[in-house]
């Protein structure tokens, strides 16, 4: 049996996706060894090319090009499910503290591309931002996961829908985050890894009782309600496979990264090239 490091986040949709590969629910001949962070945290790991297989943010895979290959099965790719910049009030700052949760998450790539300003960058892991906006640490802050369906609750406004801006400025959906394999793999397993991810999703989408146990187990906040919502945004039909339109709107957040000296270009090729 072949043994395979594998990174996701503790998020709902990363759970739902993985919990019939990992726990065997479905067939195949791999032992998993599976590390659990938040996704900056597994963005450091794969930076020092510690997983074999990985969840990534795609604003830190740019960064990794020359190592890592993009899955196109498994990604957080949609309409209406990007990061927000909230904070006490609802007008969008120009100066100030901004909570980002970490510098190679998309969220990060996507404030610096959308809104200029003389900001200072705080990175924090992204339940800690709320609490950085409440106790005044911060004059606002870019939220992601559970986050999104929860921040009114605590007096919060919205100042600015990152996804809605990129969606209404390029008319591509909002490429979040993917699953990457090592390049040195063989193009047979990377193949059948796409694969299997696929089919874990699948059986998920047949069997949505089967992942609740795991799910829970991990999630920061536990509402049915919320994790539903969480998994019926972030786990859609490109979560099965990119397809040309997931891999035109990865091209299109490179080329922008690029043209705003954000991210380094590749040496040769296209990133649309490097995806399986």
């Amino acid at each position: 049996m072949k043994q395979l490091s594998i990174g996701y986040s503790t998020c709902p949709n990363d759970t739902y996706i993985f919990d019939a590969l990992v726990h065997n629910k479905i067939e195949h001949d791999y032992q998993f060894d599976v590390v659990l962070r938040d996704v900056e945290s597994l963005n450091q790991l794969a930076f020092k090319k510690s997983l074999d297989i990985s969840k990534i943010s795609i604003h830190a895979w740019f960064h990794m090009t020359h190592d890592y290959e993009l899955i196109s099965s498994g990604a957080a790719l949609g309409k209406g499910c990007g990061p927000l910049l909230i904070g006490k009030t609802r007008d969008i700052p120009k100066s100030g503290k901004i909570a980002l949760p970490g510098k190679l998450t998309t969220a990060a790539l996507l404030f610096k591309i959308a809104l200029p300003g003389d900001f200072e960058y705080v990175m924090m892991p992204f339940d800690e931002i709320i609490p950085a906006i409440i106790s005044n640490k911060v004059v606002a802050g870019v939220i992601i996961h559970e986050s999104r369906f929860t921040y009114q609750e605590d007096g919060l406004c919205k100042k600015l829908d990152l996804g809605q801006w990129w969606e209404e400025e390029t008319g591509c959906m909002i490429p979040l985050g993917g699953i990457m394999i090592k390049n040195q793999k063989s193009d047979d397993m990377k193949k059948n890894i796409c694969y299997l991810i696929k089919q874990s999703i699948l059986f998920a989408n047949q069997h949505p009782k089967e992942s609740t146990n795991y799910i829970k187990s991990y999630a920061k906040e536990i509402k049915d309600s919320v994790i539903n919502s969480h998994i019926q945004l972030y786990v859609n039909e490109y979560s099965l496979s990119l397809q040309d339109t997931g891999i035109k709107a990865v091209q299109e957040l490179y080329e922008r990264a690029v043209k705003k000296n954000i991210i380094p270009k590749i040496e040769k090729g296209k990133v649309s090239e490097l995806i399986i």
